[in-house]
């Protein structure tokens, strides 16, 4: 499913939040939370509507530290998985990072979650350690993982291959 991505902005938290909460169950973010990301200078929020009907699909949220990009989170409506929204948001995020000059993007994610983690080593991610009982509704850990300086041509190729499929 093609979708268009915007940045985060007010109007866009209610829709966020439905999200959110089927996604993440009973520990997801509260509204506020995401209402103070847009007041967060470091944070970089982005959503997926569907552009025929504006509805909002996915979203993506980062903080941008120095040279480094942190993903905070990452979650499509769960009825449209598996149809390439996250990845046209990774994509998004990856283009803004360039035109940040920010060399390396990093996240966390739960041992178990497998479909994310293989989206995440599509796009080059490797893991390079544990939280070890990082999430609190379950003590599960979570996989440390990290780019290559993505301005290195390695990791320049994969995602221009990536690109063209998406």
């Amino acid at each position: 499913m093609k979708v268009v991505i915007k940045r985060m902005e007010a109007a866009d938290i209610d829709a966020i939040f439905e999200i959110e909460k089927s996604a993440y169950g009973e520990h997801h973010w509260s509204k506020e939370s995401f209402f103070n990301e847009l007041q967060n200078n470091i944070g970089y929020y982005l959503v997926a509507y569907e552009p025929t009907t504006k509805t909002i699909v996915g979203y993506l949220g980062s903080w941008m530290i120095v040279d480094e990009c942190h993903i905070t989170n990452v979650a499509v409506d769960l009825r449209l998985r598996r149809q390439k929204i996250a990845e046209q948001l990774i994509v998004a995020l990856i283009n803004h990072c360039y035109e940040q000059f920010i060399k390396y993007i990093t996240l966390e994610v739960r041992v178990s979650n497998i479909p994310a983690i293989a989206l995440y080593e599509k796009f080059g991610f490797k893991s390079i350690g544990v939280r070890k009982k990082y999430y609190q509704d379950n003590n599960e850990d979570a996989l440390i993982m990290f780019t290559e300086n993505i301005w290195h041509e390695k990791f320049k190729t994969v995602y221009n291959n990536l690109v063209g499929r998406i």
